[in-house]
C-alpha cells in the first residue's frame, strides 16, 4: 500500500481525464468534418440531391436508434406543446437543408477550396449577426477582425469575377442555423432527431419519386453503392454525437479553437488531394480571412483571461460567510 502522503486528492485525476476525453472528442469532431470531402465523391453517380436525401432519411433511422438505446424519449411531449419551438426547427431543418446540400454539391463539382473559406469566415458572420439581430456591442478587435473579413471578401469578389457565393452560402446559413438552434436550446442527439424528422417525408418523397422515374442510384448502382448511401447516416451523425462529447467537457474557449480544424482539412485536401487552382489573389483573399480569425482568437483568449484573472482577485478579496450559530433546542 502507498502512503498515505502519496495519495491524490479524491476526484483530482477526474477533471484531467474528462478534459483529455473532450478534447479527443472534439479533435474527433472536427477532424471528420473536416476530412469528409473525401467521402461525399464516392458516392457518385448520385448527384447532390439524391445524396442529400439520402441523408436526410438515413440520418433520422440513426438517430432514432441511438435515442431508442438511451430512453431518451421525454423531451418530445415537451417540444409538441411548443409551437414556437417547433417553427424554430422548422427553420432550422431549412437552413441546414440548404447548408447540406450547397456542401455537398460543392465538393462533387471541384469547389473543395471555396467550400472551406465558409467554414473560415463563418465566425466573423456570426459575430456580425449578432450585431445586426441581437444587437450586441463588439470590442474593437472584433470590430477589426469583421472588417478584414469584408475586405477580404470583396479581394476574393475581384479574383474570381463574382462574389463567392458558395463561401457566403455555407457560412450564413451555418451562421443562421446556430443562431437559431440557440433559441431552441436542445441536445445535439435531439436536435438532429427533431430537423431530420422535418426533412424526412420531402426526402422520402423525393427518393420515391426518383424511384418512380428511374433514376434512383440506390436501386440501379448496385450492394456497395446502397451502403455508402446508407453511410450518410453515419457520416452525420458521429461527429456530431463526438461534439456533444466535447461541448460538456472542455472550455468554450478550447472548443472554439478546435472549431478551425475542419476548414483547415478541407482547405488542405482541396489544394493537395483534388488539386484545386490557388492563383495569388485567391491567396490574398485567404490571408486576410486568416488573419481575421487571428485578432479574433488573440481577442477572445486575451479576453478570457481578463475575465479569469478579475474573477480570482473577487474571490480572493471575498470575506468568509460566518458560521450559523447552533439553534436552541426545544419550543
Amino acid at each position: 500500500m502507498k502512503p498515505a502522503g502519496s495519495m491524490k486528492p479524491a476526484g483530482s485525476a477526474e477533471p484531467a481525464g474528462q478534459q483529455r476525453a473532450g478534447l479527443l472528442y472534439g479533435i474527433g469532431a472536427y477532424g471528420m468534418w473536416g476530412l469528409v470531402p473525401l467521402f461525399w465523391p464516392l458516392l457518385k453517380p448520385a448527384d447532390a440531391m439524391e445524396i442529400l436525401a439520402h441523408r436526410m432519411v438515413w440520418s433520422l433511422g440513426l438517430v432514432a436508434v441511438v435515442l431508442l438505446a438511451m430512453r431518451r424519449w421525454a423531451w418530445i411531449g415537451e417540444l409538441v406543446r411548443q409551437p414556437r419551438k417547433l417553427g424554430l426547427i422548422a427553420v432550422a431543418a431549412t437552413v441546414i437543408t440548404v447548408n447540406w446540400g450547397v456542401y455537398i454539391w460543392s465538393v462533387n463539382s471541384g469547389h473543395v477550396v471555396e467550400a472551406s473559406l465558409g467554414y473560415f469566415i463563418n465566425p466573423l458572420v456570426t459575430i456580425a449577426m449578432g450585431v445586426l439581430i441581437l444587437k450586441e456591442r463588439l470590442r474593437r478587435a472584433q470590430w477589426i477582425a469583421v472588417g478584414v473579413g469584408a475586405a477580404a471578401v470583396v479581394v476574393l469578389t475581384v479574383g474570381y469575377g463574382q462574389p463567392p457565393w458558395i463561401s457566403l452560402t455555407l457560412a450564413f446559413s451555418f451562421a443562421t442555423y446556430g443562431l437559431v438552434k440557440k433559441q431552441v436550446n436542445l441536445g445535439g442527439l435531439e436536435s438532429l432527431a427533431a430537423e431530420t424528422a422535418v426533412q424526412f417525408l420531402p426526402a422520402l418523397g423525393y427518393l420515391l419519386w426518383l424511384g418512380g422515374q428511374g433514376r434512383a442510384t440506390f436501386v440501379t448502382g448496385g450492394a456497395g453503392h446502397a451502403v455508402l448511401l446508407a453511410a450518410t447516416g453515419v457520416v452525420t451523425a458521429i461527429p456530431l454525437i463526438c461534439f456533444g462529447g466535447a461541448a460538456i467537457r472542455v472550455p468554450l474557449s478550447t472548443l472554439g479553437l478546435l472549431q478551425y480544424l475542419a476548414p483547415v482539412f478541407q482547405f488542405l485536401l482541396g489544394i493537395a488531394y483534388f488539386h484545386e487552382a490557388m492563383p495569388p489573389e485567391r491567396w490574398a483573399g485567404f490571408a486576410l480571412v486568416w488573419l481575421a480569425l487571428t485578432t479574433l482568437t488573440w481577442d477572445a483568449l486575451r479576453t478570457a483571461r481578463a475575465t479569469r484573472r478579475a474573477l480570482s482577485e473577487a474571490l480572493a478579496h471575498t470575506p468568509p460567510l460566518a458560521s450559523t450559530p447552533p439553534q436552541p433546542q426545544g419550543s
